[in-house]
């Protein structure tokens, strides 16, 4: 059996995007009968972003609750916070140690900081704390604790988990063979998720759909949509936004009787009305689900406290054997 994990930052509200290119795929994965899966919060890595108590409670929450209307089962896979493993952090000093920091200055995110520095004048470090800049050890630390054979991550991530790897090597090689080497796993390309605007779907584009909002918010964000001046009667083309969202969310009869009605010039306020009728359905008892541990979180907490359990036996027996072997303990 592949032990493969998953984390998860919990920094903002879920939307389609989210839920087509990374939530959903991940779902269907953990019911593998080949699979042990471990979900994890990352609530450790989005102190980076994330800056106050109240929005890592409710960020936590909220993507907690979504995970799990979204169809998760806890009984099928280790769903846990990343802040309820200690040994996590133990164990990224040590590797902190075996890390040299020219690795560090590569990787992307930390890059990325230098570069808009430069580019505005500043400090290349302006800004930078050493959160953002061992970020990758700390995720390495994740991985390797728990004999991870594959990571699924998108390309941006995939340096990530090449670091996690040749910091298992350094160590296996000074200390002998206590790391299983982990590989990428990238994810079979879902397509790009268009948003309101016709760009991919983003945050930063303020272009979103969110997953779990009210009905009526839901009516009003769709009727967002930005279209072309065509009439009533007009022909449209179904390379549209509203067409490209309406195929998500349907059966392929379905999508092409409106396709077809596209053609035959249905307007864009009734089509958007037919485009929230079908997310609705889809998308009603996924929010049911949501709203209804929003309500019961004593649920979730009870939920990721038991995965705690379970990921804390394995962290607890693995980093006893790496202190032995580096001589902390014997």
């Amino acid at each position: 059996m592949q032990r493969v994990l998953t984390g998860i930052k919990p920094t903002g509200i879920a939307h389609l995007g989210n839920y087509f290119g990374a939530i959903k795929p991940a779902i269907e994965m953990s019911k593998n009968s080949d699979k042990d899966c471990y979900f994890f919060i990352a609530d450790y890595h989005a102190l980076t972003t994330v800056k106050t108590q109240k929005d890592m409670l409710e960020n936590t929450y909220n993507i907690a609750c979504t995970w799990l209307a979204c169809g998760l089962d806890p009984n099928k896979v280790v769903f846990y916070k990343q802040s309820d493993i200690s040994e996590n952090v133990e164990l990224g000093w040590i590797l902190c140690n075996l890390t040299p920091k020219g690795l560090m200055n590569r990787a992307h995110a930390y890059k990325a900081c230098v570069e808009k520095n430069e580019q505005n004048g500043q400090d290349k470090d302006a800004g930078v704390n050493m959160g953002l800049y061992n970020y990758p050890i700390l995720m390495a630390a994740d991985i390797l604790l728990y004999d991870i054979n594959s990571v699924p991550v998108g390309l941006d991530q995939k340096q990530h988990v090449e670091i996690a790897r040749d910091i298992a090597i350094a160590f296996n090689k000074r200390y002998g063979n206590a790391f299983v080497l982990p590989d990428c796993s990238i994810p079979q390309d879902t397509g790009v998720l268009v948003g309101l605007d016709g760009r991919k779907m983003s945050k930063s584009y303020n272009n979103t759909i969110q997953l779990f909002c009210d009905e009526k918010t839901l009516q009003k964000t769709i009727n967002k949509i930005v279209t072309d001046s065509r009439l009533p009667g007009e022909p449209k083309d179904t390379d549209n936004t509203i067409c490209k969202l309406y195929k998500l969310f349907t059966t392929s009869e379905k999508y092409d009787d409106f396709a077809t009605r596209m053609i035959n010039g249905l307007g864009w306020g009734d089509a958007k009305k037919e485009l929230f009728n079908v997310i609705n359905e889809y998308i009603s008892p996924m929010r049911e689900k949501y709203n209804y541990y929003q309500t019961h979180r004593e649920e979730v907490d009870k939920i990721l406290q038991d995965g705690a359990i379970k990921a804390k036996a394995v962290a607890s027996k693995n980093l006893q054997k790496i202190k032995k072997m580096i001589g902390v303990t014997h």
